[in-house]
């Protein structure tokens, strides 16, 4: 353990967004250190979800987002040398970094040219409810509902 808590970095907000949200998902969506690289690819699958679903293309980029967030997750738990699997809320900022972080994963699995075009089809299938982060976000959840039974265990 580490004698003093970390301090949390403070983010500057994006560019053309103004947000501060932005500026996570671009970070989690970066490799190398290539950040421009990194904004260009969000904000051409931003321009790509607005011209397919007609609407505003960051409102569509947050519903999608709030829509793949977990409420409550299943954490491993010994109790008398028995492994259990015990439902748990989970903190804000871990739940959106969960949500990022699924959105991202997922998009570069999808099957489309460049990644924006993917990070882009992930966004418009979350949005809707549907594709494979939404999913994720739903098994974790009945994976909670399953283990219901041993909440009591909670630390």
């Amino acid at each position: 353990m580490r004698k003093t808590k970390a301090k949390k970095r403070i983010l500057l907000p994006d560019p053309k967004f103004n947000d501060v949200l932005v500026t996570r998902f671009v970070n989690n969506l970066m490799y190398d250190g290539k950040k421009s690289i990194s904004y260009d690819v969000f904000y051409d699958a931003i321009e790509l979800v607005q011209k397919r679903t007609e609407a505003d293309g960051l409102e569509t980029w947050k519903k999608a987002l709030s829509n793949v967030t977990p409420a409550v997750e299943v954490r491993s738990r010994r109790v008398g040398g028995a492994t259990f699997q015990i439902p748990s809320e989970i903190r804000p900022e871990r739940k959106i970094s969960m949500g990022i972080k699924w959105m991202i994963l997922y998009a570069r699995k999808r099957n489309e040219k460049s990644m924006a075009q993917k990070l882009a089809g992930e966004i418009v299938a979350a949005s809707k409810e549907e594709g494979a982060a939404f999913k994720k976000k739903e098994d974790v959840h009945k994976m909670a509902e399953a283990n219901k039974a041993f909440s009591h265990f909670r630390f």
